[in-house]
This record gives C-alpha cells, sequence and structure tokens, in this order.
C-alpha cells in the first residue's frame, strides 16, 4: 500500500495524506449548557440561551464530554495534559449564533498518539502501519442551514450548536486511499468501542475532513487542499484519489495548487472550491476569558483510564492466542464492537451448555457467527437483530450440531424455519436427530448405489470425484438425518 503512485504524463507522483476527524462525544447534554443532544429532534428544540448566544449567558464545561475525550485518547495511547485552555475562534456565519467558536488550539486536552492499522484484512499480521495523531482537542459544534426548506431563504437549525466534538487531527503519515480508509475505520472502531461516539457517520455524527496534497516522491511536501465533511470511509478514500488525480494534472499543465477548502461530491466523483483556506491568525484566536483553565487530578485521570474497557488490539491478540482462533478471524470478530460482543455472549453461553472450555468452542462458534448464521439469515431475508435471532437459539442450533444430533445441513435448514415460521426449536431439533443407526445407513447406501451402478462403475475406474455424490444421494435419501461420519464411513467400505 505505501508505494501507491499517480501516475502522471510527466512520471510518478506520490501522495500526502492528513485528517481532521470530527467525532461528536457520546452525553446527554452540550459542551458547555444543559440542552439535549439526541439526533432527529423538531428544529430548534433542543436549544438553550447559551447555545442561542443570549447576552449574559456563560459556559460551563459538561465533566463528561472531558472525560470521554480524555478516554479516546487514552485508548490512542496519547499524551493526556493535565493542563489545557479553551480558545475563541472568530468568525461569522449564520449557523455560529455567538460570532466565535470555543476550541482550544494552543494548548488541547489531549496531545500525541498514534494507530497502527491493518492494510489487508486477509493478512492482518503482516500488514500494519502507524499513523501519528497529532493532538485531539475539545470543541463546540455549529448549527445547520437548511437551503431547501423555502424558495429563497435558508432557515437555520441551533440544535447542533452548542454539542461537543473531538477533533482528531492526524499527522501526514497516510500515502494512499487504502491508508486514508484503514485509518478512518480504525478510528471509529476505538471510539465506538470506548464509548465515546457513536460513529455513525451517516447521522454526521463523525466526519472527516481530508487534507491531500501530491510531490515527486521523496521532495518537499506540496501545497494542501481541505475538502470538508466527509461522512463515510469510501467517501474519504475517493476524495483521496480524486484530488490528487485533479492535483497532479493541474500541476503538469503548468497551474498551481492553491491552498483551499473544497467540497465533495459523490455524484460526480469530484471535489469542487468552496473558499480559500484560512491561516490560523484568520481566526483571531484568543484565550476564552470566559472560561478558566482545565486542570486535571490524577484521581480524574485514574478513573477514565480503569473505565477503559478491553481494546480491539488487545482483543483480537487474545482470541489468537489464548482462543486459538486464525488472525483472519480474529480481525473479522473484532472489527466492530457489536460483533466481539455477539461473540463473547454466544462463545459463554455454548461454553457452558456444551461443557467445553471457550478455547474449545471458539473455533465452532466463530465459523457459526461469521460465515454460517449470515448466510441463514441472508437467505431467510432477516437481518441480524431479528427477534429470534438470540443467543439462546443460536446455542442450541451450535450445541445440537457439535454434539452430533443434527447435521449442519439440516441445522441452518431449522434455523431458517424457526426465524420466519412459527415452529418450536427445541421440538424441531428432536424432531430431526440425525440417525447413527448403521443398519438403515447401510441400507440407504446399498439402494443409492443400486441405482446408480453406471456411477459406480466410474468411480472405481478412478473418477474419485464422485464420491462426494454418493454421499450427497445417500443423505437426500434419509432426509438429511444420517450421520455424516458414518455415511461416509459406509461409503468407503462398500466403494471399496
Amino acid at each position: 500500500m505505501s508505494n501507491y503512485r499517480i501516475q502522471g504524463a510527466t512520471g510518478e507522483w506520490e501522495v500526502v495524506i492528513g485528517l481532521e476527524v470530527h467525532a461528536q462525544v457520546t452525553s446527554n447534554s452540550k459542551l458547555f449548557s444543559g440542552a439535549a443532544t439526541a439526533f432527529g429532534a423538531e428544529p430548534n428544540s433542543q436549544v438553550s440561551l447559551v447555545d442561542a448566544a443570549m447576552p449574559g449567558m456563560l459556559p460551563v464545561p459538561n465533566r463528561e464530554c472531558i472525560r470521554q475525550a480524555v478516554r479516546t485518547g487514552m485508548a490512542v495511547g496519547a499524551k493526556i495534559n493535565k493542563w489545557s485552555r479553551f480558545d475563541r475562534k472568530n468568525y461569522f456565519y449564520a449557523d455560529l449564533p455567538q460570532g466565535y467558536q470555543i476550541s482550544q488550539l494552543y494548548h488541547p486536552l489531549v496531545g500525541e498518539g498514534s494507530l497502527e492499522v491493518i492494510l489487508d484484512e486477509k493478512d492482518p499480521e503482516g500488514s500494519t502501519k502507524t499513523i501519528g495523531i497529532e493532538r485531539i482537542h475539545v470543541e463546540q459544534d455549529a448549527g445547520k442551514l437548511m437551503h431547501d426548506q423555502h424558495p429563497t431563504m435558508s432557515y437555520v437549525d441551533l440544535n447542533r450548536s452548542g454539542v461537543a466534538l473531538m477533533e482528531i487531527v492526524s499527522r501526514p503519515d497516510m500515502r494512499s486511499p487504502a491508508e486514508a480508509g484503514a485509518y478512518l475505520a480504525k478510528l471509529r472502531q476505538i471510539v465506538r468501542y470506548v464509548g465515546s461516539c457513536d460513529g455513525n457517520m451517516d447521522q454526521g455524527s463523525m466526519r472527516a475532513d481530508v487534507n491531500v496534497s501530491v510531490r515527486r516522491p521523496g521532495e518537499p511536501f506540496g501545497t494542501r487542499t481541505e475538502t470538508k465533511n466527509v461522512n463515510s470511509v469510501r467517501f474519504v478514500m475517493a476524495v483521496v484519489e480524486s484530488e490528487a488525480r485533479r492535483q497532479v494534472d493541474l500541476i503538469e499543465d503548468g497551474g498551481t495548487v492553491v491552498q483551499e477548502t473544497r467540497l465533495y461530491d459523490p455524484d460526480k466523483n469530484v471535489t469542487r472550491s468552496m473558499r480559500s483556506k484560512e491561516d490560523a491568525h484568520d481566526y483571531r484566536y484568543f484565550p476564552d476569558p470566559d472560561l478558566l483553565p482545565l486542570e486535571l487530578d490524577d484521581a480524574f485521570l485514574d478513573e477514565c483510564r480503569a473505565s477503559l474497557p478491553e481494546l480491539p488490539d488487545a482483543k483480537r491478540h487474545r482470541y489468537e492466542t489464548a482462543l486459538g482462533l486464525s488472525a483472519y478471524n480474529a480481525n473479522a470478530l473484532t472489527a466492530d464492537v457489536e460483533v466481539a460482543r455477539q461473540f463473547e455472549a454466544l462463545l459463554g453461553s455454548v461454553a457452558k451448555a456444551s461443557g467445553k472450555s471457550e478455547a474449545d468452542a471458539s473455533k465452532r462458534v466463530a465459523n457459526w457467527l461469521l460465515s454460517e448464521a449470515p448466510g441463514v439469515l441472508n437467505a431467510a431475508g432477516v437481518g441480524a437483530d431479528h427477534a429470534k435471532n438470540t443467543v439462546e437459539a443460536n446455542t442450541a442450533i451450535i450445541v445440537a450440531t457439535e454434539s452430533g444430533l443434527i447435521s449442519g445441513s439440516k441445522a441452518k435448514e431449522i434455523f431458517a424455519e424457526y426465524l420466519t415460521g412459527d415452529i418450536d426449536l427445541a421440538a424441531a431439533i428432536e424432531a430431526n436427530k440425525q440417525t447413527s443407526d448403521t443398519g438403515a445407513i447401510e441400507a440407504a447406501v446399498d439402494g443409492v448405489l443400486a441405482a446408480n451402478a453406471d456411477k459406480v462403475a466410474e468411480y472405481k475406474g478412478g473418477k474419485e470425484a464422485l464420491f462426494g455424490f454418493f454421499v450427497g444421494q445417500t443423505m437426500k435419501a434419509m432426509q438429511g438425518k444420517g450421520n455424516p461420519q458414518l455415511v461416509n464411513q459406509v461409503l468407503k467400505e462398500k466403494l471399496g
């Protein structure tokens, strides 16, 4: 991935990428007021006097927002600054009632950290790269302009005004669309594990500003552009590719890249100019006079650290070493925190019901959760959150299959019927118990071989691939109730 290059008319170009990710902090109220933060509320129904910038209103920091930002910093191994300060970022826009945004520029809450990303999911151990994080600061969000409510006017919704954001600023360490996508996906994974942000990019609670520049390999950095508010991993990767190609073509045609803010049009897969890019001095930053510096004590930091869950990299390593799962399966099971929770709940339930250790049950549970169950759910036309898709139901199916009570194919059939019909799962399993009656299996095998004498001759003549055909026909004749191991054993004996 690190040798990704843009092929221009005059040679190769390297792309340099940095991301500024805005993640909405999980909290019931805003950064400096008690107004609610729930998504989807009626416009301007969650606005306090502080959010609306009424005269005389003073901001009061929300302890939970600070706590969540600190926990996020700890999760990426970053330095936590025990002393930090809020600054005013001054600019005028219709959705910014104060005429300034309260942010942190000079003394952020969280300092340097890093993320290790996996660039090839098929090879989780052999394709990693460390991306530096420059800082994480907290700031208040602006409101939202709505341009589709009136033919000649734009309306303003201040529900989002004052909502707490973590701005997570990477170093310009990424060199390909794939690296940028992997970084954003990993960051989203971590904040969801930590619980500091829900990561719902489609709802705007996590979005990325994508900084892109190009250069000849080994030369100094070029002039960068910033594409604002990109709201999916796929679009971030598309922005990198599209904007890098635009810059290369511009430079090779004799033009100059201008430092500016751009927007991405996903329908046309192009970026377009929005405004010239301001520098810090253009915003006239100065310390916010209404807010004292934040001073964190050791007890607060200890509480934040103790509240962290097992993080995805540690969980993935444990799945490989303690449970014996493959690197691929361990990565797939830990990629999303909800999948990891499902796996651990199901693993504990299966181990208890079967009397096996979690290590002994893990591969079977992983295979069911990652491969077999999704196939059944898709075929049945239901989602993973279907009311009947419970830990108990999955446990019953897995244990019945592992104990040899029912065959794997019959297990899928029963589970599909259970999900979409009105059958008793335990009764269905009992009614479809596979037989280990050798006499019944031999009779079924004799019938299949007699009915397919021509294929028996072909098999004995060297066409060994037909063995699977005989197994399938025998299982069909026994309505899927024959013990597969015994069916195979009897067939091998009969066919010589």
